[in-house]
C-alpha cells in the first residue's frame, strides 16, 4: 500500500504525463485517461467497497449482539453455579 504522500505523488505524475504531450486531448478523452490512472491507483489500495463495508457491518452488529445475548447466559449460569452466600 501506497503511504498517502507516494499515492498523490504517482497520481501527479501520471497525470502530468497527459498534459505534457505533444498535442492536447480532447476533454473525454482526457477524462478517460485520468479515471482510468486513478482506479489504476486505487486498486493497489487495500479497500473495499462501499457495498462490502456496510455488508460487514450487519454481520458485525449480528455477531456483537449474539455476543452480548451469550455473555448475558454466561453470567446467569454463573450465578446458578455460586451458591448465595449465607447470614
Amino acid at each position: 500500500m501506497f503511504p498517502p504522500k507516494a499515492f498523490l505523488d504517482a497520481i501527479g505524475s501520471q497525470a502530468s504525463r497527459l498534459f505534457n504531450g505533444e498535442t492536447p486531448l480532447p476533454r473525454p478523452e482526457i477524462e478517460a485517461q485520468l479515471k482510468g490512472i486513478v482506479q489504476g491507483a486505487l486498486s493497489k489500495l487495500d479497500v473495499v467497497s462501499r457495498d462490502e463495508f456496510d455488508s460487514q457491518m450487519v454481520v458485525l452488529a449480528r455477531t456483537r449482539a449474539r455476543l452480548e445475548a451469550l455473555e448475558a447466559k454466561v453470567a446467569e449460569l454463573e450465578e446458578r453455579l455460586v451458591p448465595p452466600a449465607s447470614e
